[in-house]
């Protein structure tokens, strides 16, 4: 809201307000947490909140490990998976199992592979959800160009955060007095 002489009117909707106590920022109608899923601590809320939560914030909750392999070569941990991503499944009945990623829910927070799959009853083969925290991702799909982006970018931050430790402990080494081996 603008007020007669062109100001901004604080707590309008256009200009959020900061609460430092809670580290989150809060509008008129909701509070958007920078922290975590909410600012309480209690449990009932953080599975309100994990549940209610919108559909475009949920797919960092589908990350999964990257395996050794492909840590080493982009030097992060993690990624959320996706669509056409090769995965090891780590826990429960199907431990062990490779497969390519043929859907993700993100409602319901699981993934389902091609090779993960029960009979039902009347025969007719039906796949498995599996929860993205317990797969592997063994090989990336990078037909996608915002998902090369994010890889790359990714890496840079990897390399400076690298670059800026070295440069601390070199100046760190040196002022303190300290023998540097």
């Amino acid at each position: 809201m603008i007020c007669p002489l062109g100001a901004e009117i604080p707590g309008s909707w256009r200009q959020p307000l900061i609460n430092p106590a809670h580290g989150s920022v809060k509008t008129t109608r909701w509070e958007v947490s920078t922290v975590a899923l909410t600012t309480s601590a209690k449990p009932r809320k953080q599975r309100r909140a994990l549940y209610t939560m919108p559909h475009h914030q949920r797919h960092k909750l589908l990350s999964a490990p990257l395996s050794k392999e492909l840590r080493a070569r982009y030097g992060f941990r993690s990624l959320p998976v996706r669509t056409g991503d090769r995965v090891r499944v780590m826990r429960g009945d199907f431990k062990g199992v490779e497969g390519k990623v043929i859907r993700v829910d993100r409602e319901r927070g699981r993934v389902y592979l091609d090779t993960v799959t029960r009979t039902r009853s009347d025969g007719t083969p039906v796949n498995v959800p599996i929860h993205a925290s317990k797969v592997m991702i063994v090989e990336l799909d990078l037909s996608d160009s915002w998902r090369k982006k994010i890889i790359e970018r990714k890496m840079r931050a990897r390399e400076q955060q690298a670059r800026a430790k070295a440069k601390k402990e070199a100046e760190g080494g040196t002022e303190e007095g300290g023998e540097v081996s």
